[in-house]
C-alpha cells in the first residue's frame, strides 16, 4: 500500500561491516603470529558463539516475524510488536520469514534503514536469529541498486544473525539450514530449514503466459532436491533422521488443499470435514497464494519423514495451522501494521507473530505452536499510519556487528 511519508532530510552516516576480527589480526599480526592461524581461530571462535543449543531444561523456542512489509518509515507499532512479543515470549531464535521490507526506499540507505529498524528490537536483546526472503523485499531495489544478495551481506553483518549465503548453483538467495544441538551440546537435536520462494513467476514460458493463473514465484526442482541431499547427509552424519522446521514465505499448494480437506471442492462442508480431520486452528481471510506450478516439496517432506511443520507468511489475513497427514503446515500472520490487514476499522486485528516450543526430549521435538496477536499487548489498532523515523544504524558509534 502506498502511504504519505515525511519529507527526507536524513544525513548519511557510516556503519561498520566488518570489525574485531580484522583489527585483532592486523594488531596481533605484528607479533609474528600468522594471519592465517589468527583468522581461521577467530572463525571457529565465532562458529562455536553462534552455535543454536537447547536450554538446561531440555527446552528451546522460536519466534517467527511474517511481513512485517514496510520502508525505512517504519510504523512504531510493528516494533512495538516486536519488542513486546520478544520480552513475554523470551525465544532463543527469531526468524524474519519473509517481506521484511517493501517499495519506498529510494536509495541503498534507506533500505538498510528499513531492514534495521525491525532488526534492531532483536539485536538488542541478543538473541539469535534470521531471514528469508520474500516477494516484496526487492521492490526497491530499482531506486537502490540494492538485491537479495546484497540484503543478506548487510543482515549477516549483524552480531546474532545466522544466516549463510546458500549453497551455489540452487535457485534463490541464502538457502540454509541451522542445527540446534542438545541440551549438553553433543548432537544434532533439532533443524531449522530456511528457504526462498522467490518472487514471481515469468511473463511466460514456451510461449505461454500465466493469465488465469497465480503469478507469484514457486520453489525450484533444484532447491528441492538440495533440500532433499542435505536432509540425507545430516541422517548419515548424526545416525538418524533431525526434526525440524521448515520456513518459506510463499505456501504450498497443501496449504490450500489442507484447508478443505479437497483439491477441487472448496466448500463450507469441506472445510468443517477438514477441521476435525486436519485439527485446523485458526482464521483464513483470504484465499492462499501459491505459484502456478506444485514444487513437489511436500512429496519429498514426506518421502524424507524428517520436516514436522512447515510455515509461511505472505498472504496477511491468513492465522491457521493445521495437521497435514503428520506435517504441520500453517501461516506466520503479518507483524507490519504498515502495510494490508482486514477491512475497515479491523485492519490491525490479526498483527501478530507465531511462537514454536520446542522440547528435546519429545517424540518429534516439536510440541506445539501458537499465534500471539498485537491486541493482547494493548497495542494500538487503529487503523491509521503512525510511521517514526529510523532508528540509528550500527557502527562505530552502536554496538559492532558481528565479525565474519
Amino acid at each position: 500500500m502506498d502511504k504519505e511519508k515525511p519529507s527526507k532530510s536524513i544525513n548519511r552516516r557510516d556503519f561498520l561491516k566488518l570489525t574485531g576480527a580484522g583489527t585483532l589480526a592486523f594488531t596481533i599480526g605484528q607479533t609474528g603470529i600468522p594471519i592465517d592461524w589468527l583468522e581461521e581461530k577467530a572463525y571457529a571462535d565465532s562458529k562455536e558463539r553462534m552455535k543454536l543449543q537447547f536450554n538446561k531444561d531440555g527446552k528451546f523456542k522460536v519466534v517467527q516475524f511474517n511481513d512485517t512489509q514496510d520502508d525505512e518509515y517504519t510504523d512504531r507499532r510493528t516494533i512495538e510488536l516486536i519488542e513486546k512479543v520478544l520480552d513475554s515470549e523470551k525465544p532463543d531464535f527469531v526468524v524474519l520469514n519473509g517481506d521484511n521490507i517493501t517499495g519506498g526506499c529510494d536509495t541503498e540507505l534507506e533500505m538498510k534503514q528499513a531492514m534495521n529498524n525491525i532488526v534492531q528490537p532483536i539485536e538488542q536483546r541478543n538473541i539469535k536469529w534470521a531471514v528469508t526472503f520474500g516477494n516484496h523485499d526487492e521492490d526497491s531495489t530499482p531506486n537502490s541498486g540494492m538485491d537479495e544478495a546484497d540484503m543478506l551481506k548487510f543482515y549477516m553483518s549483524y552480531r546474532n544473525n545466522l544466516n549463510e549465503a546458500g549453497p551455489k548453483g540452487v535457485t534463490g538467495t541464502g538457502n540454509s539450514h541451522i542445527l540446534i544441538h542438545d541440551s549438553r551440546g553433543r548432537r544434532a537435536a533439532f533443524n531449522i530449514w530456511l528457504l526462498d520462494s522467490g518472487r514471481y513467476a515469468p511473463e511466460s514460458i514456451a510461449g505461454q503466459d500465466f493469465e488465469g493463473y497465480p503469478h507469484w514465484d514457486w520453489l525450484k526442482t533444484d532447491q528441492v532436491s538440495w533440500y532433499v541431499e542435505t536432509s540425507k547427509k545430516l541422517e548419515q552424519r548424526w545416525r538418524s533422521k533431525i526434526p525440524s522446521l521448515m520456513f518459506m514465505h510463499i505456501p504450498l499448494w497443501e496449504h490450500r488443499y489442507m484447508w478443505f480437506a479437497s483439491v477441487d471442492s472448496r466448500t463450507e462442508e469441506d472445510h468443517m470435514r477438514a477441521m476435525i480431520k486436519h485439527q485446523i486452528v485458526g482464521e483464513r481471510n483470504e484465499d492462499e497464494c501459491p505459484g502456478p506450478f506444485n514444487s513437489g516439496l511436500f512429496s519429498a517432506i514426506l518421502a524424507r519423514g524428517d520436516v514436522k511443520g512447515v510455515f509461511c507468511g505472505h498472504d496477511h489475513i491468513n492465522t491457521y495451522h493445521g495437521n497435514y497427514y503428520g506435517v504441520l503446515l500453517g501461516y506466520g500472520g503479518s507483524a507490519g501494521f504498515g502495510t494490508y490487514g482486514l477491512s475497515g476499522e479491523e485492519k490491525n486485528r490479526l498483527r501478530g507473530a507465531r511462537v514454536f516450543n520446542l522440547d528435546e526430549s519429545a517424540p518429534d521435538v516439536l510440541v506445539e505452536t501458537h499465534m500471539v496477536f498485537a491486541k493482547d499487548y494493548g497495542i494500538d489498532l487503529t487503523a491509521d499510519d503512525q510511521s517514526a523515523d529510523p532508528k540509528p544504524l550500527p557502527g562505530r558509534e552502536g554496538r559492532p556487528v558481528r565479525p565474519r
